[in-house]
């Protein structure tokens, strides 16, 4: 456990990690290019952690076709999630606005159609539960084997059950990282262009110590 929260100190073990930041913070700001140039950078920083050398890697615009892989696999996953969705809304929202304006409508069919709303908002939390939690899993099957090994659903479940304490730990400390990546909203684009890009370093961490714990005894926690 103190292993993967570290990963919210350890980017500031590098001397250069203030322009390092900085960087890959306004590079993300070039749509799309930026995300799958940061996706790239991230996964870079994790060889080094690998490697055991506790520095971020280059910040610059290198990094585009390592991150090409891993962001069609996140695009994947979120459009399926986005399709069971409306595969479910879509029928709800054809059935309740059938009888909106009908003064006898089918009480029967408007029920179905609410149950139908509630049945869609829990796939979507559900799927995306699942596939953050999934996340540690795919993206180390993705770097190790391509796109291929990101949707090799089977290798995925495997992973992530390999060690279940360490799925749900990374599962939440990953959530955390997402709160930090998205405070700088709160501070308008400055603090965006420096939260963002710092999130991605302490994901680096959090797959390395997934991939190590992955490895370890279930139930142990270093």
């Amino acid at each position: 456990m103190d292993r993967v929260a570290d990963g919210f100190i350890w980017p500031v073990r590098d001397p250069e990690w203030v322009t390092k930041v900085l960087v890959i913070g306004l590079l993300l700001l070039i749509p799309i290019v930026g995300a799958i140039n940061g996706i790239g950078w991230m996964l870079a920083t994790l060889d080094r952690l690998r490697a055991g050398e506790e520095r971020m890697a280059p910040a610059n615009l290198s990094h585009l076709g390592r991150g090409v892989g891993l962001f069609v696999v996140q695009l994947g996953y979120g459009v399926a999630v986005g399709v069971v969705f409306s595969l479910i809304y879509v029928p709800a929202v054809v059935l309740a606005s059938s009888h909106s304006h009908d003064t006898n409508a089918n009480a029967a069919v408007i029920l179905v159609s609410i149950f139908l709303f509630f049945v869609a908002f829990a796939v979507a939390l559900i799927g995306s539960l699942a596939v953050y939690f999934a996340q540690p899993a795919y993206v180390l099957e993705t770097d190790s084997r391509g796109i291929g090994g990101g949707f090799d659903l089977r290798a995925v479940w495997r992973r992530s059950r390999a060690n279940p304490v360490y799925t749900l730990i990374t599962g939440l400390m990953l959530f955390a990282a997402g709160f930090i990546g998205s405070i700088g909203a709160v501070l308008c684009v400055v603090g965006v262009v420096f939260t963002a890009a710092y999130a991605l370093a302490v994901q680096a961490w959090i797959f390395r110590s997934f991939e190590l714990g992955s490895q370890a005894q279930p139930g142990k926690v270093s």
